[in-house]
């Protein structure tokens, strides 16, 4: 009775038979997990029933070992057994004419059927265009226990070729990740259920080069706010101040707007021109309205309420479509204040570097922007986090008060005639400090109309 064991110099496992009245061992470089160990041990159990009806061919699996003199030559068209980069063979399963297992476009089909319950429809129609053009387009009606790992590379490396976004050369190793990443779970449920070792088992991802945010400056939010067309600076004050993805303020519905709590619900995004739940369970939160906030949304309610359930809505009262919002309002508008011209998104990181140069706590500024904890806030921003000392909003009220306010803004009940609730010098992103005026400037008065 054969077994699986574990190499102690390198905690990695191999198979431990008799053949032919020999002992043999065959090395893979698979680590000792559960999920590699069960793996190894559906291989030994196929070998081994194959060695009990005379029909085991030991090339078929180890073409790579020489350990056994009675190995007979593996088949020319064996595509079952693959070197690792330490020279170890890497068990993959029996590739004998014997072996039937399923084409790659069955088994894609149905661990697509298997999974699409778990996904949003955007994500499913994602996943079926990346199986049907990328996957099937490449591998066909291949046996799927025939894929091999030098295949799996050529792939790759066809991918990054492709055409990539705005016209770049090749696919990002992001984009290319996204590729293999349904692969390497059709390739694993596949082996799984019919006992082959996937050659996706020690391929490594690609390494995503850091990409750093390009958020805008304060005087930059207040320059296009003063530039936007009427019927969107609001739109632009809500997205700079609050953190909101564009999904999620194209998304936003008035019965999601507590004016008397002061906040913003999200609840749902929309997502190729339909509502859906937000990215995740975490996007699910309660947004503080800034006063700046609070009065463009009452301005907003002015304009939309009666016409559309969407806050920021077209003429029709349907929600904003992103692509056509960036074409003809998002990147105009950055050319003609010879600004960088930048994604949306970088709304979404002026709102949370904003907060962090007004000195608001990390935990309360990762509640705004729907972030389970605090790390990715550091990790992202790090060079926009000065002494935080605030906890509750004050501070970035203050920050703005100086530049946007129309009147005065409340002074916490708990801070009325103590010496904290005194104008105090607030900083820019870029670390000056900027004076409070002695009396905040009117806000320019401006009729809202709707969205073309």
């Amino acid at each position: 009775m054969g077994s699986v064991r574990t190499l102690a110099s390198r905690g990695t496992l191999f198979l431990d038979f008799r053949y032919a009245g020999k002992r043999c061992r065959e090395y893979t470089a698979l680590v000792d997990t559960p999920a590699n160990r069960k793996r190894v041990e559906k291989v030994l159990l196929a070998i081994e029933s194959e060695i009990a009806a005379g029909t085991f061919v030991y090339a078929t699996y180890f073409p790579s070992s020489a350990a056994p003199k009675v190995a007979s030559a593996a088949p020319p068209h064996s595509t079952a057994a693959m070197a690792t980069a330490d020279g170890q063979p890497s068990v993959s399963g029996p590739a004998s004419a014997s072996r039937s297992t399923p084409g790659f476009r069955d088994t894609a089909t149905h661990w697509l059927k298997a999974h699409e319950v778990e996904w949003r429809r955007s994500y499913r129609e994602t996943m079926q265009s990346t199986v049907e053009t990328h996957l099937c387009g490449f591998f066909g009606d291949q046996q799927v226990h025939t894929i091999t790992r030098n295949q799996v590379l050529e792939l790759r490396r066809q991918l990054a070729t492709l055409p990539g976004r705005a016209g770049k050369a090749g696919l990002s190793n992001r984009r290319i990740n996204g590729i293999l990443t349904p692969l390497r779970q059709i390739l694993n449920e596949a082996a799984e259920e019919h006992s082959f070792m996937s050659p996706m088992t020690t391929l490594k991802p690609l390494k995503i080069r850091k990409t750093d945010v390009e958020p805008f400056t304060l005087d930059e939010v207040q320059a296009i706010l003063k530039t936007a067309r009427a019927d969107y600076r609001d739109y632009f004050t809500v997205r700079f101040l609050t953190g909101m993805r564009t999904g999620e303020a194209h998304g936003l519905k008035w019965k999601y707007v507590d004016f008397a709590s002061r906040l913003i619900l999200i609840r749902e995004t929309v997502v190729l021109g339909e509502d859906e739940y937000t990215k995740t369970d975490g996007s699910q939160r309660e947004i503080q309205m800034s006063q700046v906030v609070f009065e463009a949304l009452q301005r907003q309610h002015a304009a939309t309420s009666g016409v559309s359930e969407y806050v920021f809505c077209n003429t029709v009262g349907n929600s904003l479509d992103n692509q056509n919002f960036t074409d003809r309002v998002w990147n105009p508008l950055l050319r003609h204040l010879g600004l960088k011209v930048r994604r949306p998104y970088q709304m979404r990181h002026t709102a949370a570097t904003l907060w962090l140069a007004a000195g608001e706590a990390p935990e309360w500024i990762a509640r705004q922007l729907g972030h389970s904890s605090t790390e990715m806030l550091f990790r992202v921003y790090s060079r926009y986090v000065p002494n935080l000392t605030r906890r509750d909003g004050s501070a970035f009220e203050r920050l703005l008060a100086s530049r946007f306010s129309s009147g005065q803004i409340q002074v916490p009940a708990h801070e009325q005639g103590s010496a904290d609730s005194a104008p105090r010098p607030t900083a820019r992103p870029d670390g000056a400090e900027v004076p409070p005026p002695a009396q905040p400037p009117p806000a320019p008065s401006v009729q809202p109309v709707l969205m073309h």
